[in-house]
């Protein structure tokens, strides 16, 4: 029987379809704000899935405007009540449920202390819609597994489509409008060499750099999810300053490298990898000696970074499956996590 993960995964390049068409209006409507808006730094609010989403938007952001992106920590808001002073700021709110009552107070916080607040979100209306200054749905759809998918995936095609619409970049658009087709080819591609030795491994490291580490962290965090399989992600540069000690033989890497100006750092640090006899899995050719993962080439190193979630997904929902878990109900998780 196939999984709802399985099937949720499998409407990517449908739900992201729709979302360019049905919320094409409130995507021109923030990129035009933001724009009038020009602010001197850009704050994000999110946890979980949706904070690896927002880590993602956060290096766009500051690659494609020079801007500079801080994630801010609910708890200011919801456990300690400090004012923010966000006069020249934006505010970027992303949540699945748009419900998490830590996430809700903090958008108000910020919108409180004068930043433009745009919450990314599944749910409109939803209390964090209502908090924020303008809010966009996403519209990935009734998301019934617990891990998220589609709406971490949407999530990021929504703010790369703010962001092309923010910056008026058209080569940007360009690529964000083509993402349903390539997410089509992302899901035709076969990381099935990954589940045999991740089957019986009991934890792994995630590697990237720029948004390629957001999707690492997104990829550790489905691990421990769905599979109950320690997983961390790393820098390809911070693992070396420390974590490598744990490197051993056989032990599992996936290096996640986009087509773009970090991809030869990534690779060079596999490739040493290899020397401690580790089992390392990399997406680009750039490697010596790393077992390489099949990737889709978008034309743009953003796109690039974000396709490369879709065959893991697809990949982690196998490894649930084979190491005898329920990818749809992972013990002691609820698809709506309410923290305060």
């Amino acid at each position: 029987m196939t999984s709802i993960m399985r099937q949720e995964i499998n409407q990517i390049p449908a739900v992201a379809s729709d979302l360019l068409v049905k919320s094409q209006g409130a995507i021109e409507a923030a990129g035009a704000a933001l724009r009038e808006r020009d602010p001197a730094v850009v704050v994000t609010i999110a946890r979980g899935s949706s904070d690896h989403a927002a880590h993602f938007l956060k290096y766009a952001i500051e690659l494609e405007l020079g801007i500079p992106v801080a994630s801010i920590g609910p708890s200011l808001s919801s456990i300690y009540d400090a004012p923010l002073r966000l006069e020249r700021a934006a505010a970027i709110a992303v949540s699945q449920s748009g419900a998490s009552p830590d996430i809700v107070s903090l958008a108000r916080s910020a919108k409180a202390g004068g930043a433009l607040t745009i919450a990314l979100a599944n749910t409109v209306p939803s209390p964090l819609a209502d908090a924020a200054t303008m809010a966009i749905d996403i519209q990935a759809g009734p998301e019934i597994a617990v891990a998220a998918t589609k709406s971490f995936v949407n999530s990021i095609v929504t703010g790369l489509a703010i962001l092309a619409a923010w910056k008026k970049d058209d080569g940007l658009q360009k690529a964000v409008s083509d993402l349903p087709q390539y997410f089509e080819k992302a899901l035709s591609l076969d990381w099935s060499q990954l589940v045999a030795p991740l089957a019986t491994c009991d934890s792994l490291y995630m590697l990237g750099r720029g948004p390629s580490l957001a999707i690492a962290s997104e990829a550790a965090l489905k691990c421990k999810e769905t599979c109950e399989l320690h997983a961390e992600a790393y820098s390809s540069a911070e693992v070396l300053h420390g974590p490598v000690s744990l490197v051993a033989a056989d032990f599992p890497i996936i290096a996640f490298a986009a087509r773009d100006k970090a991809e030869a750092s990534v690779a060079e640090t596999a490739s040493k990898l290899v020397d401690k006899n580790a089992a390392i899995y990399l997406t680009s050719s750039l490697g010596h000696g790393p077992k390489s993962l099949p990737v889709v080439e978008t034309g743009h190193p953003l796109t690039d970074a974000l396709c490369l979630i879709i065959p893991y997904y697809g990949m982690v929902e196998t490894l649930s499956l084979r190491r005898g878990f329920n990818p749809d109900k992972p013990a002691a998780l609820k698809k709506v996590t309410e923290t305060r």
